[in-house]
């Protein structure tokens, strides 16, 4: 990611995409990859904090010649704090997919509106817009 293709520097896309909410993980983030993620529902709130599981999604966004493109899967972030390719059951899927859809709805804006950079889908997506969890 070079400067003088446009880009904003590192800390300060960091600090636009942390302001989006709690989503940017910056200890997996980097130049070559910013990692976003959101453990919408708890699996089983019975469990002591540490050891519970969620329904989520993460988003992987790369930088490219114009802008970014992403890819995003959706699943399990289980104990051991690793996020697994799970389907998510059908009574979670609207909740999960409506936290992906806004989250992305707000990095669309700050990408496309503050830095004035398009933001594409990868080409390896199977479904280029976020769509459902199921």
């Amino acid at each position: 990611m070079a400067e003088q293709n446009g880009f904003p520097p590192y800390g300060k896309l960091i600090n636009k995409f942390a302001a989006i909410g709690p989503y940017l993980r910056d200890k997996k983030s980097s130049q070559e990859m910013f990692f976003f993620d959101c453990l919408a529902v708890c699996v089983n709130a019975k469990k002591s904090p540490e050891k519970r599981e969620f329904w989520g999604w993460w988003l992987e966004l790369k930088p490219t010649e114009t802008g970014f493109e992403y890819s995003y899967q959706f699943g399990r972030f289980d104990e051991a704090g690793n996020w697994q390719n799970d389907k998510v059951p059908a009574k979670y899927v609207e909740e999960v997919s409506a936290t992906a859809s806004s989250f992305y709805e707000k990095l669309k804006s700050v990408i496309e509106e503050e830095f004035s950079l398009d933001v594409q889908p990868a080409p390896s997506l199977k479904e280029a817009s976020l769509g459902s969890a199921a």
